[in-house]
């Protein structure tokens, strides 16, 4: 692991981070991970509340985690779904619990598996508090620890989504937002799909920092070619009014070319005796197949986007709470109820006292 930046003077005192950790099954690797963070956080400059969102796991939460008598740098709270509902559609009702229910300075969203170091995270706080002008804060990978297929198939995604949207990604969840953006973010539809994308989607401005993804604490990751394959779609579903666009403009341009050659091949057929007996009606029949099929194809996207642009979205701000089992406290001696919507921060303090 990286060696910890400090803790500089240029951190006011007492500056307040709601650390926000989807976990789905992966108990053990969150403790270690807020052991490390217990750790490497220790400064009286700096405070962290800690938030798991249960995203409906089947296992058990660990004895040790409930009572978590050796983390003292803050609270830690468990969010427990009624229900698996995916990694990203948790981070977006753990920011709206958090827009709602704490009075923070920063937000800042991490793994629980440990490949997001605890390392980078204080180096993204101290990112934060360096800027002129808030921003998000994005852990831009430099490197990834998965296997060759793997990373093969990430680079084949971002260049699709360069093509497909304009927009150049690479980075993911692990980030750091200021509290003052929470109240735009959580009344993006799209965050309840995808996180990163939803953020390129509200245009609030954001910046990145290099860093080097680390390996699992325990365990075995989840992430596969497969689960990649689906969190691109879910990006481009985010951009699916630009996909759209650049599609049926390409499907135009394909067009255009197709009624060009089409008339060539005419030209060729009345005009010369090049053409073979039965090459310009070959050809021409395979011309108008793939006009009709673009022409089909570029309605398709017209009305997907259309339809899209029309149809009811969630707000997660607004249906983030139908989603919520509970919320209990780890506060050193198991687990303590706190009651929703009044629950906030000082709940921590008192529940502590």
């Amino acid at each position: 692991m990286d060696a910890s930046p400090s803790i500089g003077p240029d951190l006011r005192s007492t500056y307040h981070v709601v650390i926000l950790i989807p976990v789905w099954n992966d108990w053990k690797s969150a403790q270690l991970l807020i052991r490390q963070l217990s750790e490497q956080c220790a400064s009286p400059l700096l405070r962290i509340d800690i938030l798991l969102v249960d995203d409906g796991s089947r296992e058990g939460i660990p004895p040790e985690l409930a009572r978590c008598t050796w983390y003292d740098n803050g609270g830690l709270r468990i969010l427990r779904l009624r229900r698996n509902l995916g990694h990203q559609t948790a981070i977006a009702i753990g920011l709206s619990h958090i827009e709602q229910h704490f009075e923070c300075d920063s937000v800042l969203i991490m793994d629980g598996d440990g490949e997001d170091s605890p390392a980078d995270a204080l180096r993204l706080i101290e990112a934060i508090q360096q800027q002129g002008e808030p921003r998000i804060v994005f852990a831009e990978r430099t490197y990834r620890s998965e296997g060759l297929l793997f990373r093969a198939g990430y680079v084949t995604y971002r260049m699709v989504h360069r093509i497909l949207t304009g927009r150049r990604i690479r980075f993911g969840n692990f980030s750091i937002i200021p509290r003052e953006f929470l109240s735009s973010l959580v009344v993006v539809p799209e965050l309840w799909v995808h996180y990163a994308a939803a953020v390129l989607k509200s245009r609030l401005p954001f910046d990145a920092i290099p860093t080097r993804r680390a390996r699992r604490l325990a365990g075995n990751s989840k992430m596969n070619l497969t689960s990649l394959t689906l969190h691109a779609i879910r990006a481009f579903s985010v951009c699916s009014d630009i996909v759209g666009a650049r599609v049926l403009l390409f499907s135009l341009v394909c067009l255009a070319g197709c009624a060009g050659m089409i008339g060539m091949v005419g030209a060729i057929r009345l005009a010369t005796d090049w053409a073979l007996p039965g090459w310009s009606s070959t050809i021409g029949g395979l011309l108008v197949l793939l006009t009709l099929q673009l022409v089909g194809l570029a309605a398709q996207f017209a009305l997907f986007v259309a339809g899209a642009a029309s149809s009811m979205q969630v707000l997660p701000s607004r249906d983030s709470a139908a989603f919520i089992k509970s919320v209990t406290l780890c506060n050193g001696n198991g687990f303590g109820p706190l009651e929703l919507p009044s629950a906030t921060v000082s709940d921590f303090d008192e529940a502590k006292a």
